[in-house]
């Protein structure tokens, strides 16, 4: 009985000191870190505002990926005094509200500071605007801005440069931000956007670009002119973002078409069991009589059990999801919308290329996007 009572004093006396220990299993001491305010708070215009830090270690601050795209620090600070982290949160051109965090570092320990941003306001609905039932207009770019020249950039963000491989397609294009040494590519004027293919010397600059803001389900659509002549290839799209890896990922193309095919325009998806790369892509088209010479209205209406893809308002073609994994169906992210008129490639050149048919316009009357109510 004796040794069961010391025994029994002996393991309380381990536990009691190892309970006491303020080291995490390393032995490492956690430092102490204090934030001030301890959360973000910004209305749909943004604001720019600061943090109070103080540590016994060094330290640093960062935006959560999450955020990255709209939320900023710039850190100062030294050990063991009070530093600032001042906060940039860009304006919000969207309809719907966010949320993000900013993390502070110091040693072992790190502390999530929650951000949070009011949506932009609805703007009354232009009674032209048909809405899809049931949804509601979330974005939209009517290109009737007269004060601007170019894209709106806070709507808007290029890809530049010849990429590698040709964009994964072998294309030859070169693609600027707007313009370049006096070329504009990005032409915003008399209400429409005009994306142009031009002959510069040995390259073609043309445009690809993206939308800032990114949307998981909805109704996406746009009202096209479509470009002429063999090698020109315009595309409206959809890539998850932040982007990962193709084909797992997902690819939505809402409308494409290659010049030497005219009015021939298709709907396709890629994933890891149907793509491309494979030859298994999934898709189908509509042979349209005036895709090059008039608008029509192409668009994807993406929920989490199909995507449906119309042409004025018809549909042609709808993927649906068998629920057996991210193989067949990876589209359950975000995805942002492109815009770019490719030049030759793999598809758009597999006839030869035109270079008479240059320069070659692309022109967008608007963009728009809804979401559910």
């Amino acid at each position: 009985m004796k040794c069961m009572n010391l025994y029994s004093l002996l393991l309380v006396l381990l536990i009691f000191v190892s309970c006491g220990s303020s080291n995490d299993a390393s032995g490492i001491i956690a430092p102490t870190v204090n934030v001030l305010p301890t959360q973000v708070s910004a209305t749909y215009e943004g604001v720019v505002t600061k943090l109070s830090i103080t540590s016994d270690q060094e330290w640093t601050a960062f935006s959560g990926d999450a955020c990255k795209e709209w939320v900023s620090c710039k850190t100062s600070g030294s050990i063991g005094t009070q530093g600032t982290v001042e906060v940039t949160v860009k304006a919000n051109t969207d309809n719907q509200s966010r949320e993000g965090e900013i993390i502070v570092k110091s040693g072992i320990t790190r502390i999530s500071i929650p951000v949070s941003q009011e949506a932009k306001p609805e703007a009354p609905v232009d009674p032209d605007i048909q809405i899809p039932e049931g949804y509601k207009l979330v974005w939209q770019d009517e290109f009737n801005n007269t004060s601007l020249s170019t894209p709106d950039e806070s709507l808007w963000k290029y890809e530049t440069g010849h990429g590698t491989n040709g964009w994964g397609n072998n294309e030859i294009q070169n693609y600027i931000a707007g313009s370049k040494d006096g070329i504009v590519c990005a032409d915003v004027s008399n209400g429409t956007l005009k994306i142009i293919a031009q002959k510069v010397g040995d390259e073609v600059y043309s445009i690809r670009m993206n939308t800032r803001t990114n949307w998981k389900y909805g109704y996406f659509e746009a009202r096209l002119k479509l470009p002429k002549g063999k090698g020109t290839w315009p595309a409206f799209w959809m890539l998850p973002d932040p982007f990962t890896s193709w084909p797992d990922g997902g690819e939505i193309d809402i409308m494409e078409e290659v010049g030497y095919d005219p009015n021939n325009v298709l709907s396709t998806i890629h994933c890891g069991a149907y793509n491309g790369s494979n030859g298994k892509q999934k898709g189908d088209g509509s042979y349209i009589a005036t895709a090059q010479t008039d608008f029509h209205i192409y668009a994807a209406e993406w929920t989490e059990d199909y995507i449906s893809f119309l042409v004025d308002g018809k549909e042609h073609f709808r993927y649906t999801n068998d629920k057996t994994g991210t193989a067949t169906w990876p589209f359950f992210t975000n995805f942002n919308l492109k815009l770019n008129l490719a030049w030759g490639g793999n598809w758009g050149g597999a006839q030869g290329i035109d270079e008479s048919a240059l320069p070659a316009t692309y022109e967008i009357d608007y963009v728009r996007v809804f979401q559910k109510k």
